[in-house]
């Protein structure tokens, strides 16, 4: 089954007086990106914390949120914090400049900047109950975010196994039509070779000419044969059971040059809107894949 790469999880642990808290937020990405926000007393452990993500995931954008609160922490008073205060004053009558507008700045518009005061708590350093209380808080939240990727990558599988049937039934009218539309088009040479024979002065090359191009636009077995094997492999990938989604972009791709291809050699109204419906299909696919881990 395969993992899409968006999702949340959410962990919270208790330990004596500590309780910490992780969320994890995860979005498509290429690679694996991790983007950890955590207390100062926990930065020598974000190399850990990043390993055990590496460990549970392989591809998405994970933004880590880690949130530590103690009983005996000591709440040190509200202060402004000058500096910030005085920042935020100057591009505020910064953007007044550029915008034009004439009206000095007020207590109230610092207010709804938070961090214009200055209240700590003095937490005491890592005494190694607060990586635990972090490191099951983590844990929790890696089984909540996989059990959502896992269960939106298994609605994106039907829909991808849907769309794969779509291709794979108008792949099948087309192999049904193609024998008469060569039929047809055998016709149509007779008729145009009919036409030539009546000339007073036959080009024998011309004659080659026009049914080596007949044979080469009409030819589509080997690129059918090619998007069957495609299919296949596609489906074979959403059951590996491990992150496929570079794969299956990959072979996404060249199922889009078949369909392509046979598209252009058509040269019949009913094949090619049998390799329109295919290519619409694709398209789908083509979204879809760019989720999945």
């Amino acid at each position: 089954m395969i993992a899409s790469m968006t999702g949340f999880g959410r962990g919270t642990a208790h330990v004596d007086a500590i309780t910490a808290t992780v969320e994890l937020r995860s979005v498509n990405n290429r690679y694996l990106d991790l983007k950890l926000r955590v207390p100062q007393l926990l930065t020598e452990r974000e190399v850990a914390m990043q390993q055990l993500l590496k460990d549970a995931f392989e591809r998405g954008r994970i933004s880590v949120q880690v949130q530590v609160e103690r009983e005996d922490a000591h709440v040190l008073p509200i202060e402004v914090d000058e500096e910030a205060t005085i920042a935020y004053k100057q591009l505020l009558e910064q953007l007044c400049a550029v915008a034009g507008v004439e009206a000095p700045v007020r207590l109230e518009h610092l207010l709804h900047f938070s961090d214009v005061f200055d209240s700590r708590e003095e937490l005491p350093e890592d005494d190694g109950q607060t990586w635990t209380a972090v490191q099951a808080a983590l844990a929790q939240a890696i089984d909540e975010l996989q059990g959502m990727r896992a269960s939106e990558g298994a609605a994106l599988e039907a829909d991808l196994r849907a769309r794969l049937q779509t291709i794979e039934m108008n792949l099948n009218a087309v192999e049904e039509r193609a024998p008469q539309r060569v039929k047809e088009a055998h016709r149509q040479l007779h008729e145009r070779l009919d036409a030539l024979l009546t000339e007073r002065d036959l080009d024998a090359d011309r004659l080659a000419q026009e049914a080596a191009v007949l044979t080469d636009k009409l030819d589509i077995t080997e690129e059918c044969v090619r998007l069957h094997s495609h299919l296949t492999l596609f489906r074979d990938a959403l059951s590996n059971g491990k992150p496929v989604g570079r794969k299956l972009n990959f072979i996404t791709q060249e199922i889009h040059r078949e369909v392509n291809t046979i598209g252009s050699k058509a040269n019949d109204a009913a094949i090619t809107e049998r390799a329109v419906a295919m290519k619409e299909a694709v398209e789908k696919i083509r979204e879809q894949v760019q989720n999945v881990e």
